[in-house]
């Protein structure tokens, strides 16, 4: 797998290679030792096999609802403020 890693960034440091079309990067000598899931991903335009060679798995993302929140409660009226706290202890006498 690390030989595979290593040929993916080899073909995308070189804009040649980069933006060849499948037959010819197929082809060329960069891939010359390349795995065969690379070699048949690159040949069908389908990562499914690289993807078995590097053990993916379908990962389950959880939904998150990003909407502001909404208050349920009702404003308070100017009347029902709450008393300040007054401070205890010694030093309030």
């Amino acid at each position: 797998m690390l030989d595979t890693l290593d040929t993916l960034e080899a073909i995308g440091q070189d804009a040649g290679l980069r933006y060849a079309a499948p037959e010819d990067l197929t082809e060329a000598s960069a891939l010359a030792e390349a795995s065969d899931a690379l070699k048949t991903a690159i040949r069908e335009g389908n990562g499914l096999a690289l993807a078995n060679e590097f053990g993916s798995r379908v990962m389950q993302l959880v939904q998150v609802n990003l909407s502001p929140g909404r208050e349920d409660e009702e404003p308070e009226e100017e009347g029902d403020e709450p008393e300040p706290s007054r401070p205890t202890g010694p030093d309030s006498l």
